[in-house]
């Protein structure tokens, strides 16, 4: 589960020292890894509040370009005008920024072909989504069962979770959080109907099964298996790691740098690179994945689970 940028909306200046509060996860690692050009044009496909838009934005110059593209409408208000308002020392070299709301599936449908130095994933829920308890993605807080990272789609987690028969929701918890007790919980949840918030599904699926690890809570993996099925998460990140995605709107020697929280989002990561670097597109520069230290997590604990992979246009 992502902290793309923390509540305090996160930026590291150039010295260390939080010009937001605290800082995106593994922050200076991905802007280390995109190499950013003075002059080069950059995606990030996930822009939430624009922490790492941010820090990209500081290098890249007046001749730059950012894109950044994002399904929350709120999300693209607030990192509008965070990357309105540039450092008093870069407002007369700050680039052109253009936000697009869309899903990253849709890079290529925005961006012109070869045209991008480098793009930045960072897969998962933004903080200002988690933290509100309105938008129903916590089982720490009272909600309504929404979880849409867009507003103005039609599926929520009320609907799955209500009107899904028994057999389908035990399948889908079981594919995308990996829970082994995944036919439990379904039966519970479907003797418990009407669930409508938060609160009350979490108390369901605590009752049908006991903690396994006493630091993640019971829920922690159902209510992940309803976020990516509600806003289609690993349909998108196949869509973008397509080789007419991601691949297509890069230049040679581009950058595809990718932030994932858990195995599923990891493993097409990798995948998708390795193949590529089989077939001659790619060159893999992340033999390991780079992880948060123990420093960032102790700051950050969402950033614990967090995985960077990058690799370069050949």
């Amino acid at each position: 589960m992502t902290n793309k940028d923390s509540s305090d909306s996160a930026q590291r200046g150039a010295h260390g020292k939080a010009e937001f509060g605290h800082v995106p996860v593994l922050y200076k690692q991905a802007i280390d890894l995109l190499a950013v050009k003075r002059g080069g044009t950059y995606i990030d496909a996930t822009l939430g509040l624009g922490g790492h838009s941010y820090g990209i934005a500081k290098l890249l110059g007046r001749q730059g370009r950012l894109i950044g593209f994002d399904k929350d409408t709120r999300a693209l208000e607030m990192a509008g005008q965070r990357l309105a308002s540039p450092p008093e020392e870069l407002k007369n070299d700050w680039p052109e920024v253009k936000l697009i709301h869309a899903s990253y599936a849709e890079v290529a449908e925005h961006v012109e072909p070869h045209s991008a130095d480098g793009l930045l994933a960072d897969l998962g829920v933004s903080s200002m989504q988690f933290d509100d308890a309105s938008r129903g993605f916590s089982f720490q807080a009272e909600g309504p069962l929404d979880m849409r990272m867009n507003p103005e789609s039609e599926l929520t987690a009320e609907q799955v979770v209500n009107q899904f028969d028994e057999a389908t929701l035990a399948d889908l918890i079981y594919e995308f959080g990996e829970e082994r007790r995944s036919r439990r919980i379904a039966r519970a949840i479907v003797r418990a109907r009407p669930i409508r918030t938060t609160a009350h599904l979490a108390k369901v699926i605590s009752a049908a099964a006991r903690p396994m690890n006493s630091r993640i809570h019971p829920a922690t993996l159902t209510f992940q298996a309803l976020r990516i099925f509600v806003n289609r998460e690993l349909d998108d990140l196949k869509a973008l790691l397509d080789t007419k995605s991601a691949p297509k709107v890069l230049k040679k020697g581009g950058r595809l740098a990718v932030i994932s929280f858990h195995s599923l989002e990891d493993r097409l990561v990798k995948d998708a690179m390795r193949e590529g670097a089989r077939r001659g597109m790619y060159e893999v520069l992340t033999r390991k994945p780079v992880t948060a230290d123990e420093e960032e997590i102790e700051q950050n604990w969402r950033a614990r689970s967090a995985k960077l992979r990058v690799a370069e246009l050949l």
